[in-house]
């Protein structure tokens, strides 16, 4: 299928959430008297022994909202990606700025979390600016309500946040705190890395000796848990990250339609019909390609922008990791161009 069809194909469906996730909101006032609701808490009984009276005044305390799926629903037009106007969202002098800032005020506590998980200092404070403007934008929405009403009320996703729902309620277990007093972004995300409740259970640390683990209050809870986070799904300390290039060759498309995990190194490409040169290597790039670009498995990965010339870059296991974050290779390349920002002396 072209990407033309693929497009096409990708509105029709689009359209086709939009529309039942629209109609799929109930208008009563609350979940307590669901079918699906008891089924949830019936199974959190007997999965982990939580008290359903309880779990069912919790449910009664909360209503449906529908900012939350008008927030995750795909736009009814939504255009072509840009690579360039993604980029300039956040790589960006306001978001550069505060970056650099956070990074004077936490430096301690970053070459802490760097030298203990072995991530770049400016690969910890760039996620944390993507994800949040360094606290600016942690979401204000009930994190119960808001990962109740995409399990009952968002069916294209509602496996996905059904577990996260699950988490949550091990989360307050855990932490001794009510369902009620968790907020972040409308798909449950929470503060300065928003970590969902997963990852928050799983990945989270406490940093800075206090006892207990706070992503809003802690930058130094947050840096660190982003570090761990990373180590966690394979970062390689000193490894390369991605590489800007150059490409041409019949095998281009083929080698990008094989995804974004890394599978072959520059001469393994090379040797499936794609000439392969590090930009701003000069005329003797795809000579000696070992010496030139870091011999490692890497993927091919294009950045597109509408009436512009595609943006290649090999993107190598450290690359990958980040995509574990956000599973969006548009993601991870504004990751890496704010750290670059960031690394830079002011």
């Amino acid at each position: 299928m072209t990407r033309a069809l693929l497009l096409v194909a990708a509105l029709a469906f689009g359209s086709m959430l939009n529309a039942h996730a629209a109609g799929a909101i109930r208008s009563d006032s609350g979940y307590a008297e669901r079918d699906e609701v008891k089924a949830f808490i019936a199974e959190m009984r007997d999965k982990h022994g939580f008290d359903t009276e309880v779990l069912d005044a919790l449910f009664r305390r909360i209503r449906p909202l529908p900012a939350v799926i008008k927030a995750i629903m795909p736009p009814r037009d939504p255009g072509v990606r840009s690579w360039q106007a993604y980029r300039s969202r956040f790589v960006e002098p306001i978001r550069i700025a505060a970056g650099r800032r956070f990074m004077r005020l936490h430096s301690v506590e970053i070459a802490a979390a760097a030298a203990r998980f072995g991530v770049p200092a400016e690969i910890i404070a760039a996620i944390i600016g993507v994800e949040t403007i360094y606290g600016r934008q942690l979401g204000r929405f009930g994190t119960f309500a808001a990962l109740a009403t995409l399990t009952f009320d968002y069916p294209p996703r509602a496996e996905l946040f059904r577990r996260e729902l699950e988490e949550l309620l091990l989360l307050a277990r855990e932490e001794n705190r009510s369902l009620l007093s968790y907020t972040g972004s409308y798909a449950g995300a929470m503060g300065l890395p928003q970590f969902l409740p997963s990852s928050r259970r799983r990945y989270a640390i406490d940093f800075d000796g206090d006892g207990r683990i706070d992503l809003v209050g802690s930058p130094a809870d947050a840096i660190a848990s982003v570090a761990s986070f990373l180590a966690s799904h394979g970062w390689q300390k000193d490894a390369p990250i991605a590489v800007a290039v150059s490409v041409a060759g019949s095998g281009v498309e083929a080698m990008i339609a094989q995804g974004i995990a890394p599978r072959h190194t520059p001469r393994q490409m090379e040797e499936a019909n794609i000439a392969v040169a590090r930009v701003g290597a000069g005329d003797t790039a795809t000579q000696h390609l070992g010496d030139l670009l870091p011999e490692h498995p890497a993927a091919l990965i294009d950045l597109v922008t509408p009436q512009a010339a595609t943006e290649y870059r090999l993107g190598y296991q450290n690359f990958y990791v980040i995509t574990r974050y956000n599973r969006s290779s548009f993601y991870a390349a504004a990751v890496i161009d704010l750290a670059a920002a960031l690394a830079k002396s002011e």
